[in-house]
């Protein structure tokens, strides 16, 4: 009997001992299946922001060609009287014109001239006459001034598009042999250089890529979130507290809170399609305008803001509600001055999980008209702009290969956008879990 109660126990252990193993090989399994998805998960975010930042960084150094201008005072203003009125219509183009001539004398024939001219950007038209706006003393004298090349040129010079082919061959590349050979010369003369591109963050939008910036685009989404934060953030958090803290248990509470989960999974173009037909429609709101995007944006945030602020103040023990009351403070009061400021940091979290999805939203900006090309930097919020996400669309969707690097340079500047928030939101939880 001994014996047998021996073997019984032996086999138990093993039993155990078996089962232990099988567990530990299962945790170890587990933890390696963890492991594998975080690894894969941090390759392909690398991935993704190698493949951005490969595009991008280019963008920061932008091709420039130096010009001899003569600011003869016959071409911009033959009255003398300074009149801005006048300067604006003078013909700076024969001025670009002259200094191409000057720097290339031996260039003829009308198809040569035209060809040189496609080295200088559209634009250094418009970059000589605001110099000349801005310090009409510059008028009857000669300078060099440093004007933007073209975009084919630019891509040429940082080696992203090859050159130096035959007509022929245009189709594989926007450089022909002579141009090759102009910028050549102007390397070796110390008239081209690459310089830091303050044009991208300093500009608002344009049909040539190397006068394209990222400046008009990042006001709108700045104006558009502000606006949507002022109307969301408050909204939302006296919605929560009303439903969580005082409204009545019955059915129309729950159907209220049914519609308000059921809005937070809603395709963001419906609330776009709401916009087009209410705002813009019914109630003639300007079209193209922050303060139409920044408030179908709200309408959009608000049901995250007042479901993340409910589970917000749910999460507060009870407890501290039960003490308050207990020390004779009345109901309102207990929300203001002891659930409120428990529950503030899921708020806020909440809050910026929603502004962040608005922050990258298209389709709703894109119904109410924020893809209109827009040039000018908008100066509030009823003046006509567009968003990060939207110009970033636009570019990517440009034929011209120089608008792809800024398209990638605009992911980066929305990316610091959705940073700068997060941190934001890091700081206002901490500041509010000292104070408790």
């Amino acid at each position: 009997m001994t014996e047998y109660s021996t073997l019984q126990t032996g086999l138990a252990l093993v039993c155990v001992s078996e089962r232990l193993r099988r567990r530990h090989r299962a945790d170890r399994r587990f933890k390696l299946y963890g492991i594998t998805a975080v690894a894969l998960s941090l390759f392909f975010l690398f991935a993704l922001f190698a493949s951005v930042f490969s595009k991008a960084y280019t963008i920061f150094g932008q091709t420039e060609i130096a010009l001899e201008i003569d600011f003869s005072e016959s071409i911009i203003d033959p009255t003398g009287k300074r009149d801005p009125a006048i300067l604006i219509r003078a013909n700076y183009g024969a001025l670009v014109k002259a200094s191409l001539t000057t720097l290339f004398p031996e260039v003829r024939g009308r198809r040569d001239k035209r060809a040189l001219r496609k080295l200088v950007s559209s634009g250094a038209v418009y970059e000589i006459q605001a110099l000349v706006l801005q310090d009409p003393n510059v008028i009857g004298q000669h300078r060099r001034v440093w004007v933007a090349a073209a975009d084919d040129v630019d891509m040429y010079i940082k080696g992203l598009i090859d050159g130096g082919v035959q007509d022929s061959d245009r189709m594989r590349s926007r450089i022909s042999r002579k141009q090759a050979a102009w910028l050549g010369m102007l390397t070796e003369r110390g008239l081209l250089e690459r310089h830091f591109n303050w044009r991208f963050f300093t500009s608002g939008d344009s049909r040539e890529p190397e006068q394209a910036g990222i400046l008009g685009a990042a006001v709108g989404s700045l104006l558009t979130l502000s606006i949507c934060l002022v109307l969301a953030f408050p909204l939302g958090v006296m919605s929560a507290i009303y439903l969580q803290e005082f409204a009545p248990k019955n059915r129309w509470t729950t159907l209220i809170e049914v519609n308000i989960n059921n809005l937070a999974s809603v395709p963001s173009i419906v609330f776009g399609l709401l916009g087009l037909a209410v705002l813009l429609g019914f109630l003639g709101m300007p079209r193209s305008a922050p303060v139409v995007g920044g408030m179908v944006l709200a309408l959009m945030t608000l049901p995250t803001v007042i479901i993340a602020g409910r589970a917000a103040l749910q999460a507060v023990p009870p407890s501290i509600r039960e003490a308050a009351l207990g020390v004779g403070a009345s109901p309102q009061q207990v929300v203001w001055h002891h659930v409120l400021p428990l529950a503030m940091p899921g708020i806020l979290t909440g809050t910026i999980i929603g502004m962040a999805r608005a922050l990258g939203e298209t389709a709703p900006l894109l119904m109410i008209g924020m893809v209109a090309f827009i040039v000018d930097i908008p100066g509030g919020p009823t003046d006509p702009a567009t968003a990060l996400p939207v110009q970033i669309f636009l570019w990517a969707d440009a034929p011209e290969r120089a608008f792809a690097e800024r398209a990638a340079a605009a992911i980066i500047v929305l990316l610091a956008f959705l940073i700068t928030m997060n941190l934001g939101a890091v700081l206002l939880r901490r500041r509010f879990e000292q104070r408790w």
